[in-house]
Order: structure tokens, then C-alpha cells, then sequence
């Protein structure tokens, strides 16, 4: 759901997530982009980066429980998810995740056997260092006049014009569209490749130590993790909000954005920590059973999004593309992903996978899944 209010933001319009100053952003519209961004932006795809390490674990005993070679079953794995992400990205969405999981996967696959002391300290070493580097350059940034900060760019305002009229055209112009868009979301994706390793490892190090399949035990630091993380990750959030989104001087836009990508892991902790401790009691119970089907097709979910979205905003269908507020969107949004949660329901109550994890699994194991094959399991 998080991945989805992020995404429609990004797909419905140029001016996405106050990346760019929509001209005629209302107070409300802006409070929405804030909401999201203090929320929910760099968030997200942290929690899924965190899940697929420790997802990763339960691979490699699925292999070993099957007698198989893990490695060879990991490089399928990852070769299946690079090509629907270089599908996704082409076709539907440009901001893709599943090549980016499908390369690091490799280095992942190549430190399979590290310790979990070992992956924890990496993973600390990694993300101290890119924060550091970003922060470094955010606070560079505003040495800069401001007269240079905000000095308008008639290039960009054309290019943005261009990418609204080739979004609302036919089919070719979309594809051709995206393509435009891949070498700078690359660029993009490398920078911050870092924070996405650094949660595969810290996902490893947890996988390694069964921590989801035994909370109970680690409660305490569960609950540090969950005030510490949200202590340090909020307020980070709120003030990229505040300068991507808010009132503040457009200087503090980069800066803001860096402080936001740096303290977005605290945050994402302090979620992961929270629906922890929340599963544990009685509603959160019934509430981990409402969403659970939709967890289990995830990556049907995800590249559904884009299809039902793309569909929406270009000209594949109604090309409403920077014609709906973010309100609009939002609620658009909502009501997909309820849709979802009740398709995800009736789907997992009749079948094992969902229709792209059927495939993925298939492409893993080289072999077409027997009824009897289950999915990894935390317990």
C-alpha cells in the first residue's frame, strides 16, 4: 500500500512528490505530497529490500531441504526478476525496483555465507558511509546563493511539457517515453542502491537468526527499535517534507531530501518493529490476516499497480496524466489497492501463488511448481 501512494503520486503527474513546483499546487495538494512524503516516500521499498534478504534465507533452506544447488536456482531467481523489471520499467513504470533487487541479488547470492554478526556490521559500515557522503553533499548545496537555488529553468519546463504530451499519446510515444527517462532513473537507482544493500544485509543478518519467526523472545528490543527509529525517522521526514513539499526556502529542497533518505531506514525500523509488536495482540491479528493474501502475491500486486495506473494516467487508455490532484489520486488509489486486498482474498483462498509468483517460481526451480511445492515459510 505504501509502494502504491507513492507510485500513483509519481505516475499521475510531472510534478510528482513536489519533485518539480506544480504551478498550480494548492494548499491542499501540497499537504497531501507532505503527508506522503513524510509518511511514506523512501519508506516502503526499504521494508520490501528488508524482506527480500531475509526472504532470501528461506530460499537457500528451501534448496537445501530440497537437496538442490541453491546458487543456480538464485540465478534463475534473478534473472526472471531483471526481466520483468526491464519490462516493467519499459512498458509501464519507469521507477522500477525489480532490477535493481535482481542485480544486488548477485552480490547477495555471493555473500550467502556470511555470518549474521557479519551482515549486521556491513550493513551498518554501508549505510554510515552513504549517509555521511549524502549529507556532505546536501549541506554543499546550500552554500549556493540563493538567486542560483531558485533560478528558473526554461529546459526543464519544455521537457516537462514534452513528457505531459508524450504520456497523454498513443502507445509509442509512452514506451518511447520511458526509454527517454532510463538513463537518468539509473543514475538515480544507482545512488541509491546503497540503502537498498544495506537493508538486503540487515534482512540476512534477521533471516539468519529466525528473529520474525521468534518475536516474542526479542520484545524489549523491539520495542527500543520502534521508539529509537521513530524518534530519529519522523522528524528527519517531516523536514523533507517541509522543504520538498512546504513553505521553506526552495535552498532547503536537496538538503531536505538528503536528510529524508538518511533518516528513512529509522522509520522503516520503527514500521516493521511496530506491526511486530502489533501482530501480536488480538486486532493486530485479524488485521495481519486482512492483508496477508496481498502479501503473499506481492509482485502480482506490484506490476498490477502500474498496469491498472498506467491504464489511468497515459495514453495506453484514459491519459489523465497531470489532469487529476493529488487528492484525486490518492483516493483513486485507496480504492484500487481495497480491490486488490479483496482479489489477493478470493485468489490465495483458491490457489498456492499468484499468477507472477506462479511464474517467478517456475523460472527459479526450472520446472513447471507441483501442487504439493509450498511456498517458504517463517515457521
Amino acid at each position: 500500500m505504501g509502494i502504491l501512494m507513492v507510485n500513483a503520486l509519481m505516475m499521475a503527474s510531472p510534478y510528482g512528490l513536489g519533485s518539480t513546483d506544480a504551478p498550480d499546487a494548492s494548499a491542499l495538494d501540497r499537504t497531501i505530497e507532505g503527508i506522503i512524503q513524510t509518511l511514506m516516500v523512501g519508506k516502503f521499498y526499504l521494508m520490501f529490500s528488508f524482506l527480500f534478504g531475509y526472504s532470501f534465507t528461506l530460499q537457500l533452506a528451501s534448496a537445501e531441504r530440497d537437496g538442490a544447488s541453491a546458487v543456480p536456482r538464485q540465478l534463475r531467481r534473478s534473472l526472471g526478476l531483471f526481466v520483468l523489471g526491464a519490462l516493467h520499467a519499459v512498458l509501464l513504470y519507469i521507477g522500477d525496483i525489480l532490477m535493481t533487487y535482481a542485480v544486488l541479488g548477485l552480490v547477495l547470492i555471493a555473500v550467502r555465507n556470511c555470518s549474521a554478526r557479519v551482515a549486521l556490521r556491513a550493513a551498518r559500515i554501508l549505510y554510515g558511509c552513504l549517509s555521511a557522503l549524502l549529507l556532505l553533499v546536501g549541506l554543499a548545496s546550500l552554500l549556493m546563493s540563493d538567486g542560483e537555488a531558485a533560478e528558473p529553468d526554461t529546459e526543464s519546463a519544455t521537457s516537462l511539457a514534452g513528457l505531459v504530451a508524450d504520456y497523454r499519446g498513443d502507445a509509442a510515444s509512452v514506451v518511447q517515453a520511458n526509454i527517454n527517462q532510463l538513463p537518468d532513473m539509473l543514475l538515480a537507482t544507482t545512488l541509491l542502491s546503497g540503502f537498498v544493500f544495506a537493508a538486503f544485509l540487515t534482512g540476512l543478518h534477521c533471516g539468519k537468526r529466525r528473529l520474525l519467526a521468534d518475536t516474542g523472545s526479542h520484545r524489549t528490543r523491539i520495542r527500543r527499535i520502534c521508539v529509537i527509529g521513530a524518534a530519529i525517522g519522523l522528524p528527519g521526514s517531516l523536514f523533507m517534507a517541509l522543504a520538498v513539499s512546504g513553505p521553506l526556502n526552495p535552498r532547503w529542497a536537496f538538503p531536505g531530501e538528503m536528510v529524508g533518505t538518511v533518516t528513512a531506514p529509522a522509520l522503516t525500523a520503527a514500521y516493521v518493529c511496530g506491526a511486530l509488536l502489533l501482530m501480536e495482540t488480538v486486532p493486530g491479528a485479524r488485521i495481519a490476516a486482512l492483508f496477508a493474501p496481498a502479501g503473499r502475491m506481492a509482485l502480482t500486486n506490484y506490476l498490477s499497480q502500474s498496469l491498472v495506473m498506467a491504464l489511468v494516467f497515459t495514453g495506453y487508455g484514459l491519459a489523465l496524466y497531470d489532469r487529476l490532484s493529488p487528492a484525486v489520486v490518492i483516493l483513486g488509489a485507496l480504492v484500487l489497492y481495497a480491490l486488490q486486498l479483496a482479489l489477493s482474498t478470493h485468489l490465495m483462498s483458491r490457489h498456492r501463488y499468484g499468477p507472477v509468483e506462479w511464474l517467478l517460481r517456475a523460472v527459479t526451480l526450472a520446472r513447471f511448481p507441483h501442487h504439493h511445492d509450498r511456498p517458504p515459510t517463517t515457521r
